[in-house]
């Protein structure tokens, strides 16, 4: 299911982005992970923010892509509820 971000969250993200802070993610990398509760775990600097058919994804330094919709927290903070 898709959880749109909020505002909140963009914000901190775009600040991190811009500032180049080191940050935490825990996030779902695929369904399969986001129904077993598998969470994945990784410290990056944000370079750049997409939009991918019609999902948000945050792009880091090591060039992956999160999808915003399955970060569970941010640099400690929640975002999602399970």
């Amino acid at each position: 299911m898709y959880n749109p971000i909020s505002s909140d969250f963009f914000d901190q993200l775009t600040v991190a982005m811009e500032r180049e802070i080191p940050s935490k993610i825990e996030y779902y990398d695929t369904k399969e992970q986001e129904q077993n509760k598998d969470l994945q775990e990784v410290k990056a600097v944000i370079k750049s923010m997409k939009l991918v058919d019609g999902f948000e994804f945050v792009v880091l330094s090591s060039e992956k892509s999160i999808r915003l919709s399955w970060v569970v927290k941010f640099n400690g903070r929640r975002h999602r509820e399970d």
